[in-house]
């Protein structure tokens, strides 16, 4: 597990040494009891992401402002998370003087993670959402570690809604033409993420 004292440096390097306390307040909530995945682990694993496909987008510094942000406010039994991050997200950006165009940047990509389904042309949320979805390519153990994790943060919901509600969401990111939108990361995480998701979708609904 990595600490946030790495994660409070990149978002100083990214926001400046004046945000430092706002920084410390979002790597914080990613260390909230109730979360199993959506981590500061997850966090430093989407913002390496970020760094290896960082030539694929046009503004990087909007993408990893999103990152630190499109989770910021998680709860399993709200829908709205992401509506309510990315408000978090308008808030700390203005209080920092942030440029209009870059908050309503940041804003969309946080929203547009509630889908991953970034349009064709749109870079800033191909790598975003890529960045997010790394963790479907991984080995089988590394799959399996998410999946569990995933499981715990639902733990009130009973195995057989679980394993129903579960199944719909893989069926949906498993029936896009393709589960990555840059060219890097597919070449890199499509062929085992399909793997992933299917041996996970036999599971539940064998």
């Amino acid at each position: 597990m990595t600490s946030s004292l790495d994660l409070l440096d990149r978002w100083i390097a990214l926001a400046g040494p004046d945000s430092a306390h706002f920084g410390a307040g979002i790597i914080a909530r990613y260390a909230e009891p109730h979360r199993r995945y959506h981590t500061v682990e997850h966090l430093r694993v989407m913002l390496a992401a970020i760094d290896e496909l960082a030539d694929s987008a046009t503004d990087i510094d909007a993408v990893r402002y999103a990152a630190f942000f499109h989770d910021a406010i998680y709860a399993v039994d709200r829908a709205d998370n992401e509506e309510r991050s990315a408000d978090l997200a308008r808030d700390v950006l203005e209080s920092l003087g942030a440029g209009k165009e870059l908050v309503a940047e940041v804003v969309r990509l946080v929203l547009l993670t509630r889908g991953h389904d970034s349009e064709a042309g749109d870079a800033n949320g191909a790598v975003l959402c890529d960045a997010d979805l790394v963790v479907l390519g991984g080995d089988p153990d590394s799959y399996a570690a998410y999946a569990a994790a995933v499981r715990v943060e639902y733990g009130h919901v009973p195995d057989d809604l679980f394993r129903s509600g579960r199944a719909a969401v893989l069926r949906a990111i498993a029936n896009q033409p393709v589960l990555f939108r840059t060219a890097a990361a597919r070449a890199r995480y499509e062929e085992r993420a399909r793997a992933n998701l299917a041996a996970e979708l036999a599971q539940l609904t064998g």
